[in-house]
């Protein structure tokens, strides 16, 4: 019960112990096919190309923005949180120029501060983190693609922990790359990351193209921009993998599409608003059970996060005695934090196949009796009955 990895669905652990297949036999290329189809649906979008990225939520990241960022490029970063400065990592390797609209931990950016900063650089991409589980907060979203388009910037979003769990309105916000991870609300393991990419940031990556001279064919044109820096991650050439011409350009990790394919199919079988309301109502009873044991949450209602409840740990309590006592007594786990959180709150998510009243409930009450055990007091059952309380709200 922490801010991910969390436990996979048993459908999803079933459908991956299933015997490999050669990456281009007819049946393989057939599930890669489901998979673009599958996604375009859990990123509300349109988008062609909709595909995996082989690697943790890192690498769709990574691939986005190295196929994104030429060098000497000015980027726009929107942070308030560790996985904002994360971007802030990979464009400084990618050669990018940053610039940067900032926000406190807890809080989230205006977007009419991102708009004023997009008129003020005119940077080539604005790269944001939609869910920051390092500080639990949402960056709302409505109105980036527009800002972007109007002056001419492309725009990149990571949803690695609100994918399946939060709304992702790729179409909507307008977004042109948008990346994803199985591990939290999609309720996979780690190791693929679903992406989805605009046709105009299509084109652009296509005007990158450069294909490796041992797999260079005749119907592949090469670009006239800068070679896009990263062989494995290079889009051009893994969207002409995904593709009708499927490039050879790496050995597919057959088992983990077998299981981000189940992970879809599991997501729209439920349903997306009836996940989104499963997520939002977990969310609501957990930060409901810690206000009733007397305990103070983290940041601000209006942009938390459905999937993830930072709060604050008492004085005097030792939050890592607590951890252990929750892992070692109840086989719970929860949430340390990064930066200037560390050591002040805990992060306890509730996302995937995890997001569930029981397990709620279950958290809940493991955690006052660690907490009672730990000296401070707490009213018996009160976090269990407020969250009871809230989850039908």
């Amino acid at each position: 019960m922490g801010p991910g990895p969390v436990n996979a669905h048993p459908r999803v652990l079933r459908a991956m112990s299933a015997d490999l297949l050669g990456q281009f036999d007819p049946e393989f290329t057939t599930y890669m096919n489901e998979v673009m189809a599958l996604y375009r649906a859990v990123f509300q979008t349109e988008n062609r190309w909709t595909f995996l990225i082989d690697g943790t939520a890192r690498a769709g990241i990574e691939a986005a923005l190295v196929s994104l960022i030429e060098p000497g490029a000015t980027v726009l970063l929107v942070r308030s949180g560790r996985f904002g400065l994360l971007l802030s990592e990979i464009v400084e390797r990618c050669g990018g120029s940053i610039v940067t609209v900032d926000a406190e931990w807890g809080e989230v950016v205006p977007m009419a501060a991102i708009a004023e900063a997009v008129a003020t650089h005119k940077p080539a991409v604005v790269a944001c983190v939609h869910g920051d589980t390092s500080t639990t907060m949402a960056q709302p979203l409505d109105g980036l693609g527009d800002i972007c388009r109007a002056h001419g910037a492309l725009s990149y979003v990571d949803a690695t922990a609100t994918l399946g769990g939060m709304a992702v309105e790729t179409d909507t916000w307008g977004a042109d790359i948008v990346t994803g991870g199985l591990q939290k609300c999609m309720g996979g393991p780690s190791g693929s990351a679903p992406i989805t990419i605009s046709d105009r940031a299509a084109e652009f990556i296509f005007a990158r193209r450069h294909t490796e001279k041992g797999i260079a064919r005749d119907d592949l044109a090469q670009g006239g921009r800068a070679r896009i820096g990263s062989n494995y991650f290079d889009l051009a050439m893994v969207m002409d993998y995904w593709g009708e011409k499927r490039l050879n350009h790496h050995t597919e990790a057959t088992t983990m599409l077998y299981g981000a394919r189940e992970c879809a199919r599991i997501v729209l079988g439920e349903g997306l608003e009836a996940r989104f309301a499963r997520h939002a109502a977990a969310g609501r009873a957990m930060t409901a059970g810690l206000r009733g044991m007397g305990l103070t949450v983290y940041g601000d209602d209006t942009h938390r996060m459905a999937n993830v409840t930072g709060v604050y740990i008492p004085e005097g309590v030792d939050g890592e005695a607590v951890r252990r006592r929750m892992r070692e007594d109840f086989e719970i786990e929860i949430g340390t934090a990064f930066g200037p959180l560390q050591g002040r709150i805990w992060r306890i998510g509730a996302m995937g196949y995890n997001a569930m009243k029981h397990k709620v409930l279950i958290t809940l009450g493991a955690l006052e009796a660690v907490l009672r055990a730990e000296g401070f007091a707490v009213k018996s059952g009160a976090g269990v009955d407020a969250a009871l309380e809230a989850w039908s709200c």
